[in-house]
């Protein structure tokens, strides 16, 4: 399954992102998988869990954001967005279209938590 290998270098860069800032936890991780990228929602989240067991992001929770398929057509220059299996111009049903966004993986935010903050909710 390729989404454990995703989600265990997403652990990797989180971490890293961890040690660099200083924090004592990592709080959440919110990612956007684009309806292109190749990795599947489901999977990635099933595989979370195991990533992060026995790391110190252990308790950090997954949020991820769904980015659709979005094309701009060369033809009349609107934006839609088609289904993924039809990558086509809903306005004018033209194929000379651009995609724009639905192909991205990446870290969208990491919230942290710092050992100031620890204190303050006792």
């Amino acid at each position: 399954m390729h989404e454990l290998s995703l989600a265990q270098a997403l652990v990797e860069q989180v971490e890293a992102i961890r040690l660099r800032e200083k924090a004592d936890a990592v709080v959440s991780v919110t990612v956007t998988i684009g309806a292109l990228s190749g990795v599947d929602r489901e999977s990635f989240a099933f595989a979370f869990p195991l990533a992060v067991e026995g790391t110190p992001l252990a308790e950090t929770k997954l949020q991820i954001v769904e980015m659709p398929l979005k094309v701009t057509c060369s033809d009349c220059g609107r934006e839609s967005q088609p289904d993924v299996t039809s990558p086509h111009c809903t306005a004018c049903g033209s194929v000379n279209s651009r995609i724009t966004a639905g192909r991205e993986f990446l870290i969208q935010a990491v919230e942290l938590q710092y050992p100031d903050e620890a204190h303050n909710k006792e």
